[in-house]
């Protein structure tokens, strides 16, 4: 009986494998990424030919947009949720590129809300040091700082993360590039995108708020985007992440999906519309009253991006 016990085991050791890189769509496919509700729903409605997959209670939907093959999916909010439903879809479908399309909370002062930037890198701003106390004023931080890093904010201390891939050893990165050539096609798209500027008429929306932006949004291509796992509206911090990692806006999700893209080798960009100010906005947090309008208005860029994809 030890003996077909052992058979066994072994027989499903092997098969383990297997099971676990099985593909459930072999087309190869742009994957169109959302994080949550509303920035899917800006876009679900306009695949066509939809089928649909469900893998640890997530929806996967393969199909068409604007006449090329995709792969529409929400990866979840924030960082793990991002960087664990990411892999997972480069191991089950046939990924050729990553588009992602979401809102974000603006840094830069030259950016406003509706606005959709397309960003050159991602940071993770909270990949860091938590330096002791070194005098009123100082902080000594617990290793030295690489010369690359961005400053310290008080007793935080920029660190990186160490990733490697097939073609690179492992490397401290504090910024992961998005693909050349799909920034080069953005910049191409940019200019001609018309995108909203009202917030539709909402049951819920709050009063006294404005449902017309002052200005009209622009696609703006360059500098960088930084996440971390924080829903962050704090003025000071704003700025501290504008002079010290140059960042133009935020996100909780965007730097875990470069991180994963980098490592599996997966051309990478990343579209991001204004719903707030991270803090800058006059009264308080915009995002319940423009998170639609974002969600949109990088809906609409991104469906003239894929259009313009070469396949």
């Amino acid at each position: 009986m030890l003996k077909y016990a052992l058979i066994a085991v072994a027989c499903t050791l092997a098969a383990a494998p297997a099971l676990a890189d099985e593909r459930l769509d072999i087309t190869p496919r742009t994957l169109v990424m959302t994080a949550y509700q509303p920035e899917w729903n800006a876009l679900v409605h306009a695949v066509t030919a939809p089928k649909e997959y469900r893998i640890n209670g997530m929806t996967y939907l393969t199909g068409t947009l604007e006449g090329k093959p995709i792969l529409l999916m929400q990866s979840g909010v924030s960082m793990v949720n991002a960087a664990m439903n990411t892999q997972l879809v480069i191991d089950r479908f046939t990924v050729k590129r990553i588009v992602f399309s979401g809102i974000a909370g603006g840094v830069d002062p030259g950016l406003s809300i509706g606005d959709v930037i397309v960003l050159e890198d991602w940071g993770q701003y909270l990949e860091v040091n938590f330096a002791r106390k070194a005098g009123k004023k100082s902080w000594k931080s617990p290793e030295a700082a690489a010369p690359e890093a961005p400053g310290n904010w008080n007793f935080i201390f920029p660190r990186g993360v160490t990733v490697a891939n097939a073609a690179t050893p492992p490397q401290r990165i504090f910024k992961f590039p998005m693909d050349a050539g799909l920034l080069e096609l953005a910049r191409k798209v940019a200019p001609t995108v018309d995108m909203e500027a009202c917030v539709p008429p909402s049951p819920t929306q709050l009063p006294d708020t404005e449902l017309c932006l002052k200005k009209a949004p622009k696609v703006v291509v360059g500098g960088t985007g930084v996440s971390a796992g924080v829903y962050a509206d704090n003025a000071e911090f704003r700025e501290y992440l504008f002079k010290a990692w140059n960042a133009r806006v935020l996100d909780m999700e965007s730097g875990a999906v470069a991180q994963v893209a980098y490592a599996n080798q997966v051309p990478t960009i990343v579209f991001r519309s204004l719903s707030d100010l991270a803090g800058g906005d006059k009264h308080k947090n915009m995002e319940d009253t423009y998170e639609h309008l974002a969600a949109v208005n990088s809906a609409h860029v991104v469906r003239a991006f894929v259009a313009a994809l070469p396949d």
